[in-house]
């Protein structure tokens, strides 16, 4: 029997999108000891480019995907008690088109969609008239009925952030700008890793590679795993961002002519999100980005339902991701399931190896759950522990974000309110971490634009693993849409600074 006490970890991934900082999150909270290795940044792929719904699918009910449809919507609640910060409830508005979708057809999934999700918070679906509900006055005159039902809207990128950060603090090593150059595998793994241009190794007792889109390249290149056959489908999808077309808080969800869906979301307060494309993909997940062929659709759909008609040159931001899907090579490529899938390789005198293929944003805690419960034989005896635990931040009420910017403003009244409502919704109850003992915004230090301060920059690169103003104003926030070139540059030059 090989000595596991010689190893230095349990447990090493190698991915820091959301399955890999989810699965490194729940091993940590069983007691193992965890190493997460990202070649980038955390949440800089597919992780970050989401339509950052957390929601069941209601489109995935035409393609009779009850089961993945059953368990987000289950995890829908869960989440947003654990980060009630990061994630709130959303009302969705369906305008009826008949040429799309008959209207009992519609009423038929929403009827399932509320009954399926095991719905204790979120209010259920309602009928709407469109020409004097107020969800109606952006709309074309010819849709005059529509349905609204609940999902939530979170911030993805934060959401990877905050799940690595919880397994740090229970005693994960979590490697940023680390990329696993090779995997030898014997009694146990052996990683050689490389950090700006510095090697390493590190051992452990076992691999699970959540790489994502990249799963088969790290499969190929550092695993050295040759396979006859790929079970990866890279699809592409892409979204933009435009002024605010509407003064209410409700999303749309479009039915456009391909049969797809497109949503159209309030967003960062002066912007609304559209999206998203679905598109096979091929090449270097890291080069994906929206085409003019897909920004031509999205506007396409959304003038085809709104009032007001937007182009091109009212993008203000597009950006794309590469969905990884499980594709075992039966049926068509439309027809492959969203659901992702556990591959277990263990082998009597050799170190197991656990490949992730998949996901979506909403389930990623019951696969990180599934994937610990596929290993635990490898392991003592180890309880599940997620499901009633919050993120860092999220240790108050579902719904008691107002309350919380109240008391960041009588604890910190020279905040203004929309910036005491950005870090409340970033840092949650840690929001102290941020602002400490400041009696002024002077206090805070530099300001680089928008309400940014050198106080949250030093943090984000001291706690939360930023290093560059990308990291920054992309990932742990949205404030890129705010800030000019010559202020991300002056950001991206303090950081370089500060980072000596």
């Amino acid at each position: 029997m090989p000595d596991f006490d010689l190893a230095d970890f349990d447990l090493a991934v190698i991915g820091g999108g959301i399955n890999g900082t989810g699965i490194a999150r729940d091993a940590a909270g069983r007691g193992l000891r965890v190493v997460l290795v990202e070649q980038h940044d955390l949440a800089s792929g597919t992780s970050s480019a989401s339509s950052k719904l957390i929601h069941g699918g209601l489109r995935y009910l035409e393609h009779c995907e009850f089961g993945l449809v059953r368990a987000a919507l289950a995890e829908r609640e869960i989440l947003l008690r654990a980060a009630p910060h990061l994630i709130r409830p959303l009302r969705f508005v369906l305008p009826i088109n008949p040429a799309r979708r008959a209207a009992l057809l519609v009423r038929t999934g929403l009827f399932l969609y509320d009954r399926m999700g095991q719905r204790k918070l979120l209010p259920a679906s309602r009928q709407l008239d469109l020409m004097t509900d107020r969800a109606g006055q952006p709309l074309r005159t010819l849709f005059q009925r529509g349905y609204e039902y609940s999902d939530c809207f979170g911030d993805d990128a934060r959401l990877v952030v905050l799940n690595a950060l919880d397994a740090a603090e229970r005693g994960a090593s979590i490697r940023t700008r680390t990329r696993c150059i090779r995997a030898d595998r014997a009694d146990v793994w052996r990683l050689v890793l490389n950090a700006h241009g510095r090697r390493d190794a590190v051992t452990a007792r076992v691999l699970v590679n959540a790489a994502g889109a990249s799963v088969e390249f790290v499969a190929e290149t550092a695993l050295r795993q040759q396979s006859a056959q790929s079970h990866l489908r890279l699809d592409q999808g892409s979204h933009i961002v435009v002024r605010r077309l509407y003064d209410h808080d409700r999303a749309y969800i479009l039915q456009a002519k391909d049969r797809r869906v497109v949503f159209a979301i309030p967003f960062e307060r002066d912007f609304t999100l559209i999206g998203t494309t679905d598109r096979s993909f091929s090449g270097n997940p890291a080069t994906v980005a929206a085409t003019g062929e897909e920004i031509e659709y999205l506007c396409g759909v959304l003038n085809e339902y709104f009032r007001a008609s937007i182009t091109a040159s009212d993008v203000v931001w597009a950006y794309a991701g590469v969905r990884a899907l499980y594709d075992d090579g039966a049926g068509k490529q439309q027809d492959i399931g969203r659901e992702y899938k556990l591959i277990l390789d263990e082998r009597f005198g050799v170190a197991p190896l656990l490949t992730v293929y998949g996901g979506k944003i909403t389930t990623y805690r019951r696969l990180a759950e599934e994937a610990l419960d596929r290993l635990a034989h490898f392991f003592p005896p180890l309880s599940r522990w997620t499901a009633g635990s919050p993120l860092p931040g999220g240790d108050f009420q579902y719904d008691g974000i107002e309350a919380l910017i109240e008391r960041t403003l009588e604890r910190w009244p020279f905040l203004t309110k929309e910036h005491a409502r950005r870090l409340a919704h970033a840092y949650g109850t840690r929001i102290e971490n941020v602002l400490q003992d400041a009696t002024a915004l002077d206090d805070l230090g530099r300001r680089f634009g928008s309400d940014l301060t050198a106080a949250e920059v030093r943090h984000l690169m001291h706690k939360e693993w930023a290093e560059t103003a990308d990291d920054v104003l992309w990932r742990r926030s949205k404030l890129g849409l705010r800030l000019s070139v010559a202020q991300r540059d002056a950001l991206d030059e303090f950081m370089a600074k500060a980072r000596t």
